[in-house]
């Protein structure tokens, strides 16, 4: 049982008044006012995003530069490479950025792609990445997802005579690099109001930018927003701003008019057409995509997102499903070996962190891997592995929790670092091998000193208290013009109080673990269904008694039909 945080609801009135301003019911209202939406005219903008809404791309430091230098390439026949990281972020933004150009170009005979191979060059601008525009011809890269810490490589490219577009979203060094254009949002020197976007996103915005300059029709460059999407949903960023004007506008277009690869990948995914959410693009779409570069060649995946042949497309799709499944089973592997390392040792278990290393774990999944630690322990984790690339270092992914800046906890010991990057809740780092133990005890006492003493009784924080008759068609769809939920925009959690169990509740699952619940208030009529994942311990406590449920409202689709289902969070009786 979880104590329950229930905001305090607005004050009387404003709900009501802000109710008929806006023409919504007084829940939604109050959901709204939660929210800091507290006028008409906020209220528009946030239930109705529009693309018309979007920041103007020129706002953004360097924009005009960048568009400048792909202009004179465009004019003067020059090669251009789109260089990515191999995630999903990566992958879309390299996809979105080269079907763009070959667009305005008519053909792809100037331009190409580059991923870097994970283990063998690892994150950001490598070596191997040069050699390859160099070789290749390219005189412009424009590298998407990574390089606004790639100052010394950034030095070389120009000593080869490439020059380089930088469309980033990590945080910046010290020193910028030395480039035709830097793109980043969070360069301390720029003044876009979006300080949010995803790689992707800024990559949609110099290419918005080039369409603005060019005077080309900008519907043409919505076509790619199911792509932008993708990237939003599985890089965790937050869930405002543009990044929902982006992510709304995208899940239209990838329910009603996907490109061939994102339609492949959802067909042997079991997404179903025309209903894809986020929780689709973050648990079926997203981990297909990344599968490429986390088990062969990260390529493959832009190869799939920019395809124009449904048969080829299916075809690389099933084989990306596959390597998925490998993922999977690695995935699992490595996740026992690190709960064992952590289960076995009593430093592990009683630290503020968890920092684990062995030099034979994949490093295609140890981000996955942080992220299981970090759920199961409620503590920043870090993984490591040795780098391929180099024996010498240790190379590894970090994930954080609420409350936690990992990225400064990280580089509270950049001195002991090679190289590390990243945001608030996921970073990549490298090490020297024998520096394992010392970042170790650093990063776990900066851990613990920069971490508020943890609540001993979990804590689910809720927005409003309602009654069953309250949730309607009416109040559905307002929830629905409420998503896309995430990081910045949750979706809302209730408490409704004095519940009975309509007698036909009942546990299922192989061990009984869950609970499908049938419920009724004491003066209503209508019967609310629920479903408590995890919650089958409590199936005999609700029998013959009141009950206290939380939990949030989701609409699905059985059966081809339209089905409203409560997600029932956690369940507090009444003595």
């Amino acid at each position: 049982m979880k104590r329950w945080n229930i905001e305090e609801r607005p004050q009387a009135g404003q709900a009501e008044l802000l109710a008929r301003q806006v023409g919504v019911s007084a829940v939604t209202a109050a959901l709204l006012i939660e929210r800091g939406i507290t006028t008409p005219e906020r209220a528009d903008a946030y239930l109705n995003p529009r693309l018309s809404r979007l920041h103007d791309p020129f706002l953004m430091r360097d924009m005009r530069k960048a568009v400048a230098r792909i202009e004179t390439a465009l004019a003067r026949g020059e090669k251009i490479l789109i260089y990515g990281d191999y995630d999903v972020d990566g992958a879309t933004a390299v996809a979105l950025v080269y079907k763009t150009l070959r667009r305005i170009e008519g053909s792809a005979e100037r331009l190409g792609f580059y991923i870097p191979d994970r283990y063998s060059e690892g994150y950001g601008i490598s070596r191997q990445g040069l050699d390859y525009a160099s070789s290749g011809g390219f005189s412009l890269v424009i590298a998407l997802d990574c390089g606004i810490k790639a100052v010394e490589r950034m030095d070389e490219a120009r000593q080869r005579g490439i020059d380089f577009i930088i469309c980033d979203h990590h945080v910046a060094g010290e020193r910028l690099p030395d480039v035709a254009a830097c793109l980043d949002p969070k360069r301390p020197d720029c003044q876009y109001p979006d300080k949010n976007l995803s790689g992707c996103g800024v990559g949609y915005k110099l290419m918005e930018a080039l369409y603005i300059s060019k005077g080309m029709d900008l519907n043409e460059l919505t076509e790619h927003l199911d792509m932008l999407v993708i990237s939003i949903a599985s890089d965790i960023v937050p869930m405002t701003g543009e990044n929902r004007i982006f992510a709304h506008w995208g899940l239209k277009r990838l329910n009603s008019r996907p490109s061939v690869g994102l339609k492949a990948i959802m067909d042997v995914a079991g997404v179903d057409a025309g209903h894809a959410g986020i929780g689709d693009i973050v648990f079926k779409i997203g981990p297909r995509i990344n599968a490429a570069g986390r088990m062969g060649d990260g390529a493959d995946a832009v190869r799939l997102l920019i395809s124009t042949d449904p048969r080829e497309a299916m075809e690389m799709s099933s084989h990306m499903d596959g390597s998925n499944d490998e993922r999977k089973d690695l995935d699992r592997e490595i996740t026992r070996e690190a709960m064992d390392m952590i289960c076995s040792s009593d430093e592990m278990r009683d630290a503020s962190s968890i920092v684990v290393y062995k030099p034979t774990w994949s490093k295609g999944v140890i981000g996955i891997v942080a992220s299981r630690l970090t759920e199961t322990f409620a503590r920043p984790a870090v993984v490591l592995t040795r780098s391929q690339a180099d024996p010498r270092l240790a190379t590894g992914s970090a994930r954080s929790v609420a409350g936690f800046d990992l990225y400064k906890g990280i580089e509270s010991c950049a001195d002991i670092l090679e190289d590390f990057g990243g945001h608030t809740h996921a970073a990549g780092l490298t090490m020297r091998v024998e520096n394992v133990p010392d970042f170790t005890r650093r990063f776990n006492r900066y851990v613990d000193e920069n971490t508020p003493e943890p609540d001993p009784t979990p804590t689910i924080d809720v927005d409003l208290e309602i009654g069953l008759a309250d949730i309607n068609r009416g109040l559905i769809h307002e929830l629905e013009k409420m998503s896309p939920f995430g990081p910045g925009n949750e979706k809302p959690v209730f408490v409704t109080r004095g519940v009975y169990d309509y007698s036909t509740s009942k546990v299922f699952g192989h061990a009984r673990q869950h609970l499908k619940l049938d419920m009724i208030e004491t003066d209503g009529r209508d019967v609310r269904t629920g479903i408590g994942f995890g919650l089958g311990d409590m199936y005999r406590l609700i029998e013959d008694r009141q009950f206290d449920i939380c939990y949030t409202i989701d609409r699905n689709i059985y059966r081809g039909r339209p089905v409203v289902q409560l997600m029932i969070k956690d369940i507090h009786t009444r003595r």
